[in-house]
């Protein structure tokens, strides 16, 4: 009961995200990446710009499956404009952060209720947090969920999380 009404409350939630990601139609009808679905969605400019700065572009445009716990440009405009800079020119942060926010593997939002944590390509593991008010990971909530890309999937968060 508890997870049919959560899947139903994020649901819900990414419907209205969702009119602002471009989920396919390269003009030959292929379904886009990670980086070029992020790219086309208009709302992850500082994602994409870090991922470019980490050298990840390859790896997330790569075969995977990749599922990404990816933050908006509201979500980066909570950290001070400093302490992003100063994120952005360390490479190693930088790069340590980004791969705290991707698992492994295609987890959908199916999935991800029924799990307590996840293990992060960066080495430790994320909370997962599902309650009547919606799913969180770490201190992020999830706001859009099961953005489906060629090579893994997208659930959109409103917090930069750090391992």
């Amino acid at each position: 009961m508890l997870n049919a009404k959560i899947t139903s409350a994020v649901a819900a939630a990414s419907l209205l995200t969702l009119s602002s990601v471009a989920l396919a139609d390269d003009h030959g009808g292929e379904q886009k990446n990670i980086v070029e679905t992020a790219v086309d969605a208009g709302n992850f400019t500082t994602l994409v710009t870090a991922v470019q700065e980490a050298g990840l572009v390859d790896t997330l445009s790569g075969e995977g499956p990749f599922t990404v716990f990816a933050p908006t440009d509201a979500a980066f405009g909570k950290i001070p404009a400093d302490d992003l800079e100063a994120i952005l020119a360390d490479k190693e942060l930088l790069t340590s952060i980004l791969t705290y926010h991707v698992v492994a593997g295609k987890v959908m939002s199916s999935d991800v209720v029924n799990l307590s944590s996840a293990a992060t390509v960066e080495g430790s593991e994320v909370s997962i947090t599902v309650t009547d008010d919606g799913v969180m990971v770490d201190d992020a909530n999830v706001v859009a969920v099961d953005i489906e890309t060629s090579n893994g999937v997208i659930h959109v968060i409103d917090t930069v999380i750090t391992p």
